[in-house]
């Protein structure tokens, strides 16, 4: 079973890890017990049961067998608020090992969900996870195991500021690119990816995907993500300012035979990615049945975007609209308007938009693979376009990571002299190896620091691809071209031939892991430890 396979090569590839530098586990237990106790506890408790099994799921046509918390994808939602306790129960029905990591939480050491800081669950057992949410944003959760990730084990998790409330809706909107019982499965991938005799690379093409059919979705979104089911329809565009022009920043490459692609995109400094998915999806949902988010004219709808993708960063526009971005990885930015966003693996963006009249494509763009996802804004009369159809804010003004900057409440400061944490990415893809300052994790030198110090964080990508960078258990402060304070980061994406500084506060103590969102480059190498010493 495939399932099976992933838990057996998580062992290989990640499972090796080494003893904490120095200090005895009752330190970093004490350390642990005591950055918990100083998070804000509003004596509330969230509860929530995860069930990850074997699952039946239905796209809007195609229909998959895979693995999700439950019967949907993505999972249930979970909602708190900040200094609330959470406590979730996972039973696990797989026939592998697994876990749930809390992408972006600042949360205690030993919940995080990621060997090995925490265990496992093993195969038919239960696992409770507690901890407090110390701040407001928009997050994920995911499994850290094998190739797990590119499954449907995913769910947003969004944690309430009841100060944020100037707006009149909210549409949470997953991104996700799926192969999963409809292509090749991630273990074949992997394999094809690896193997010493791989087909060679397909040519480049710049035609654009083109349909010539539509469908119209028929339920209603609530705050919540929508899984609706639609009806096969030809129609017409909608009263929209957009048109059929494609983007003119990337060029695309066909997938040959062994599912491989090298996608160019100018946004990302070159390689697009590894891997030409059979579909994208936005909250399920391939582009020919899309869900519908339901609004009034005018109504000030903030959209919050989760990256759930293994391979794929989407460049996304809702038709008709400009975007305000407001939050990057859950922490506020001076708002800043934009076209078009891009948005890496792992990342999450909130925006907001003014509703105007009509129907609506959102869509993202798979950047540089030649295909998107979409979904429709409904506020009042009109048929959607083409399923397609490619919006020309796709063109416009794309807001990128350089372009945004904390606001003033959140700034880290200024980093340490002469404290410097080096993070060089490396590797290639003739032999499939990733590393992280010249080792895979299974030979990982970690990374040392000191609780209270402020080092800075250097990323250096001498790589021909990107590589979107995630620590566990902090967020991290981009510091510009000029040393001015840019946006707060748990994920960043680091460009080829690019080198990116960062201020980060050692005030989380315990064993955390930073590696490559690119699921496929993690699992076969490029991550390293962050460990704290006494």
């Amino acid at each position: 079973m495939a399932a099976g396979i992933a838990g057996g090569m998580a062992l290989a590839a990640c499972g090796e890890t080494k003893p904490q530098a120095s200090g005895s586990a009752a330190q970093m237990s004490a350390a642990i017990a005591a950055a918990e106790a100083a998070r804000p506890h509003s004596g509330r408790t969230v509860t929530a049961s995860l069930t990850p099994q074997q699952s039946q799921i239905d796209l809007g046509g195609p229909i998959v067998r895979t693995l999700a918390f439950g019967n949907t994808i993505p999972g249930p939602l979970i909602r708190a608020r900040i200094g609330d306790e959470l406590v979730v129960t996972v039973s696990n029905r797989l026939d592998n090992p697994t876990s749930v990591h809390w992408h972006g939480i600042t949360l205690r050491n030993d919940m995080d969900g990621a060997e090995p800081a925490t265990p496992n669950i093993p195969a038919g057992q239960d696992f409770t996870y507690r901890f407090s949410v110390p701040d407001s944003g928009t997050y994920w959760a995911h499994p850290h195991t094998g190739l797990d990730e590119d499954t449907g084990l995913y769910l947003p998790f969004i944690v309430d500021d009841p100060s944020e409330g100037n707006y009149d809706a909210e549409w949470i909107v997953v991104l996700d690119d799926w192969t999963d019982g409809v292509g090749k499965s991630p273990q074949q991938l992997y394999a094809e990816l690896t193997a010493p005799n791989k087909p060679s690379m397909p040519t480049m093409s710049t035609t654009p995907t083109t349909s010539t059919t539509s469908t119209t979705s028929t339920t209603s979104s609530t705050s919540t993500t929508s899984t609706t089911s639609t009806t096969s329809t030809t129609s017409t565009t909608s009263n929209t300012s957009a048109t059929s022009t494609s983007p003119t920043t990337s060029t695309t490459a066909t997938p040959g035979a062994s599912g491989v692609s090298v996608g160019r995109s100018d946004l990302l400094g070159g390689d697009a990615g590894d891997i030409a998915y059979p579909y994208y999806l936005i909250n399920g949902r391939i582009p020919n049945a899309p869900t519908t988010f339901n609004a009034k004219p005018g109504q000030r709808i903030r959209i919050r975007f989760i990256n759930t993708g293994s391979d794929t960063a989407f460049r996304v526009a809702l038709a008709g609209h400009s975007m305000t971005v407001t939050h990057t990885d859950g922490y506020p930015v001076v708002p800043t308007q934009v076209d078009a966003l891009l948005i890496g693996m792992a990342e999450r963006y909130d925006v907001i938009v003014t509703a105007a009249d009509g129907v609506f494509p959102l869509v993202a763009l798979a950047e540089g693979k030649n295909d998107l996802a979409r979904a429709l804004l409904s506020t009042g009369a009109g048929s959607p376009p083409d399923p397609g159809f490619q919006p020309i804010e796709l063109t416009k003004r794309v807001g990128t990571i350089q372009m945004f900057t904390a606001t003033t409440p959140v700034n880290l400061g200024r980093p340490e002299p002469n404290l410097n944490l080096p993070v060089l990415l490396g590797g290639n893809m003739t032999q499939y190896n990733w590393t992280i300052n010249g080792e895979p994790y299974s030979k990982t030198n970690p990374l040392h620091v000191r609780q209270g110090q402020r080092p800075t964080i250097t990323f250096d990508n001498p790589t021909m691809m990107y590589h979107p960078i995630h620590l566990h258990g902090h967020t991290f402060q981009m510091l510009k071209a000029d040393g001015s304070p840019g946006a707060r980061k748990d994920t960043i994406i680091v460009l080829p031939k690019q080198r990116l500084l960062a201020v980060l506060v050692a005030d989380n103590p315990g064993t955390w892991v930073m590696h490559c969102h690119n699921t496929y480059h993690q699992f076969a190498g490029m991550m390293t430890r962050l460990d704290y010493v006494f």
